[in-house]
């Protein structure tokens, strides 16, 4: 797929993967054999009929291709961009036995933007059912919920707490992989289903879920997500210039500190950043930083790039635009200067040992390998938790030992009317895994507002 080259992108916010044109994807298409047990359909967490939309690409049938995806997922350009089909739908197809498999993201994402550049898409709003349904959080899993119950006549209103809808879709993911017009236009495709969004509306202080139910709702939705940020608990981590990478992307996606002062949030870089930690998280923030203006910027990880958990095509794209790997080393403390600004880390080299239960090889710490690294700015990168706010104020609601909702496949908690799912359930995870789990949700959802209609 064409690119942005890394000596102009990396001076720009553009998106880097530019897309296939028609060309290209009906040539892409045209790879898929048709399988008559096709084994993609397994890999892809809310079953997207894959063979059936790219036979209607090989056809050029693009609006007929996008209807078949719509079917499964509301929000293919969103997926076509960020899911790791590596890892789902591509990992099963036959061909990857041999070669390359068919490239099923780019294909979902050419037909998803072809509809967005060349038509505006009409919705039929069904019949009101009469149940209301409240979704807590405007996130991949509450968005994908929101509209698979407002397609089956519920009414649906979305509470959120920042002032912008779609989660980490928006404050987490650099404009450069994924560009927040496609968000906001398909978020603006869901309101034409009739879904309400409540902004800046902070669920457990302005109402609580027992409340929300007290009002009319007849069940309750908790996509909250994993918005609260792990540390490594080290001296030094108080300091200015150290950030969470939800705080760093945040200021940075969400508040365009990149446009300072013509918008009022700030950020400071400096010309050396460290990003603690190697998921696509990491790679998203040190990425970030040279765009910022940093001269280096590293990824400081304790495992050798054979474990890196970044998508192989966004570590890629990190080394291309000038991102340094440190590995097998890990900070042991941050340093700060006089005025209180971090001027360094003290790190320990690491060798690998047997794999542990990840599955990975455990990293063991090298006794006398300590070293001063020179740096101005830290990014912790290492994973984010559940934030308390609505578990805190939801008696009944069991929480597993990381404090993430207990709930059953079908995102049915311990309370009667109360389900949940995505990275609140599970933890920190993908898009398009959340996006399953508000679908199955929804279903079940559905399934249980017609048992109280039986009642």
């Amino acid at each position: 797929m064409p690119v942005q080259k890394a000596t102009e992108r990396v001076n720009n916010f553009g998106e880097v993967a530019l897309g296939y044109d028609e060309k290209m994807a009906v040539e892409e298409a045209n790879r898929c054999i048709q399988c008559k047990k096709p084994t993609c359909i397994k890999g892809c967490p809310v079953g997207v009929k894959i063979p059936e939309f790219i036979q209607l690409i090989k056809e050029k049938k693009v609006p007929e291709a996008v209807s078949k995806i719509k079917e499964k997922n509301s929000f293919p350009a969103i997926c076509g961009r960020v899911c790791p089909q590596e890892n789902q739908c591509e990992k099963y197809c036959v061909l990857a036995k041999k070669k390359a498999p068919v490239a099923i993201g780019r294909l979902e994402r050419f037909a998803a933007d072809y509809m967005l550049d060349n038509r505006e898409e009409s919705y039929e709003v069904p019949s009101d059912t009469g149940y209301k349904v409240a979704i807590v959080g405007a996130g991949p899993a509450g968005l994908t919920c929101a509209a698979d119950l407002a397609k089956l006549g519920h009414k649906v209103t979305i509470f959120e707490a920042l002032h912008v809808p779609g989660g980490v879709l928006m404050y987490g993911i650099p404009e450069f992989r994924l560009p927040k017009n496609i968000v906001k236009t398909e978020i603006e495709n869901l309101k034409k289903l009739g879904v309400e969004i409540e902004l800046n509306y902070v669920v457990g202080m302005l109402d609580t879920v027992d409340e929300l139910l007290e009002q009319g709702y007849n069940a309750v939705f908790i996509g909250t997500g994993a918005g609260l940020p792990y540390f490594m608990n080290i001296p030094g981590e108080n300091l200015n210039g150290v950030y969470s990478a939800n705080e760093f992307l945040t200021r940075t996606n969400l508040m365009k500190a990149y446009d300072f002062p013509n918008n009022s949030t700030p950020i400071k870089v400096g010309e050396k950043v460290a990003v603690i930690g190697a998921g696509n998280v990491a790679m998203d923030a040190a990425r970030t930083a040279l765009r910022l203006g940093a001269k280096e910027s590293y990824i400081v990880y304790r495992r050798s790039q054979e474990e890196i958990p970044a998508r192989h095509e966004e570590l890629e794209h990190a080394v291309e635009e000038g991102v340094q790997l440190k590995l097998l080393i890990s900070p042991t403390e941050i340093h700060g200067d006089k005025n209180g600004w971090v001027k360094g880390m003290t790190c320990i080299n690491y060798e690998l040992g047997e794999p542990d239960a990840s599955g990975r090889r455990k990293p063991i710490a090298i006794k006398g390998s300590e070293h001063y690294f020179s740096i101005d700015t830290v990014v912790m990168a290492i994973g984010q938790g559940p934030n308390p706010l609505v578990l805190k104020t939801t008696p009944g609601l069991e929480l597993n030992k990381y404090g993430n909702i207990v709930a059953n496949e079908n995102g049915q908690t311990s309370k009667q009317g109360v389900f949940a799912g995505g990275d609140i359930v599970t933890g920190a995870a993908t898009v398009i895994l959340a996006m399953g789990a508000g679908r199955k949700a929804a279903k079940a959802i559905d399934e249980y507002l017609k048992t109280i209609s039986n009642n």
